[in-house]
């Protein structure tokens, strides 16, 4: 596994918390559409939300990647989903940066997620075996995602 780097350019150890999940295999857009939501929360607030998603409680607002979804009833959304699978991954993200915000000696309550990205990590490359020695691909796109909190 090769070297990564973080995308927020203006981190400051003393002010800033981070932690990132990398080569998940979790769907890209659903995971930007959440990240964008939970940008500018609280760590307990986006964990209830989170929480509320994977219970199918609140809806994930999408803004970007919205052709054929469907409305839902949620105040404030118009075209949204449920998307389980990614908002499982990041409360074990909220989590981690946690327990980094913990171990600085951080005041949890007062951590706001400031920057939250998402970038489309390695392409992993199968095929689907067609009939008359045709051949599908089965190509599966890896997500990285990182969260930065900041004391305010």
């Amino acid at each position: 596994m090769g070297q990564f780097d973080y995308a927020f350019a203006k981190f400051d150890s003393t002010k800033h918390v981070r932690a990132s999940l990398r080569e998940k295999g979790i769907s890209h857009k659903h995971a930007r559409e959440i990240a964008v939501t939970i940008k500018g929360m609280s760590i307990e607030r986006a964990r209830d939300f989170l929480n509320g998603v994977v219970s199918l409680q609140n809806a994930v607002p999408f803004r970007r990647y919205k052709k054929q979804v469907g409305h839902k009833s949620d105040p404030g959304v118009m075209a949204g989903r449920y998307p389980q699978k990614a908002a499982t991954e990041f409360v074990k993200l909220l989590d981690n940066l946690e327990s980094n915000a913990e171990y600085k000696g951080m005041d949890l309550d007062r951590l706001k997620i400031v920057n939250a990205t998402v970038h489309k990590g390695v392409i992993v490359k199968r095929f689907i075996p067609r009939a008359m020695g045709r051949a599908t691909p089965k190509n599966n796109t890896l997500t990285h995602v990182e969260l930065v909190a900041q004391e305010v």
